[in-house]
């Protein structure tokens, strides 16, 4: 597991108030109904911070999975 995967895990843990061993590899708003809206925008804003990064409108919006999450940091870090 990369650095940033580690990271993404342990903020998603805190923001959706989950033990970061709960956090799946499939991980996805579509199988976690305590990741409704409103914890979508606090778990992108602290990741945000976390990276000392920031999302476009729309890529908020496909962020809707670890997988996905990891991918877009990857290519905003690097």
């Amino acid at each position: 597991m990369s650095d940033i995967e580690n990271r993404t895990r342990d903020v998603m843990a805190k923001v959706l108030q989950l033990a970061p061993q709960d956090i799946s590899p499939d991980i996805s708003r579509k199988n976690l109904p305590a990741w409704d809206s409103l914890k979508h925008m606090n778990l992108i804003l602290a990741l945000e911070e976390e990276f000392g990064i920031e999302f476009s409108d729309k890529e908020i919006a496909d962020l809707n999975s670890l997988h996905l999450l990891v991918d877009a940091l990857r290519t905003k870090h690097s």
